[in-house]
């Protein structure tokens, strides 16, 4: 679904990215793991356009998107969930949801949607000040669901939220990647990683160090919460 060959990036004359390759398939959940500044965000923002200092390929379902602009990228199904998740503070959940164009054969309906989040449809006439940082960031998830987005880029999505929530957040993503999208995770919270991910890409300084199954990710957990400084 998604492929990332040699992709590598700068920020005017210091490199973040070095020729890193990652690949993610249907159904597949890959997480990105690394300490801060490692170039994980850069990644994301780079495979859905917004960084442009870049060199390297982005192909998604076999096509090269990497000269294409962000809003194509959305449009051929890629749903980037940043880590400020971007809510409309003075639209209601549902608004939140119905306001951007769906696109593609994949959109989730409104009943799909509040089926997946019922949380959202108890708080669907609530404005998204009024969410919980955990309700938003399901609004977030379920928003580029609707545009008919057929690979996730979440960035950080349990930043910052209670354990009950972020259980509650993995749920969620395990039920999406079963209905066969591809999801990229940016995440810190390795012991939450392991929990939802089928493969993990280590990233440091820029560059793809391993690249490791879940049982060698649980194996290796107290090593590398130390190399991460977490």
């Amino acid at each position: 679904m998604l492929n990332v060959e040699n992709l590598s990036a700068w920020y005017g004359e210091a490199q973040a990215l070095r020729g890193v390759n990652l690949q993610v398939l249907p159904g597949q959940l890959v997480t990105l793991v690394g300490r801060n500044g490692a170039g994980k965000t850069t990644m994301l923002r780079s495979i859905i356009g917004l960084h442009r200092q870049t060199h390297g390929r982005v192909m998604l379902d076999g096509a090269d998107i990497s000269n294409w602009s962000p809003d194509r990228r959305a449009r051929a199904g890629l749903g980037w969930v940043p880590d400020d998740r971007g809510i409309y503070a003075t639209l209601s959940v549902e608004e939140n949801l119905l306001l951007p164009p769906t696109v593609g054969e994949h959109l989730w309906s409104i009943e799909h949607i509040y089926g997946t989040f019922p949380v959202l449809k108890d708080r669907r006439k609530h404005s998204g000040a009024k969410l919980s940082g955990g309700e938003q960031q399901m609004l977030a998830i379920a928003r580029v669901l609707r545009m008919g987005a057929r690979v996730l880029l979440l960035d950080e999505p349990t930043e910052g939220l209670a354990p009950l929530l972020v259980q509650q957040i993995g749920a969620i993503l395990q039920q999406i990647k079963e209905g066969g999208i591809a999801i990229l995770l940016v995440e810190q919270n390795l012991r939450f990683a392991t929990t939802v991910a089928d493969k993990h890409y280590l990233l440091a300084q820029g560059e793809i160090v391993e690249t490791l199954d879940n049982a060698t990710m649980i194996a290796r957990e107290g090593e590398l919460l130390q190399h991460l400084g977490v």
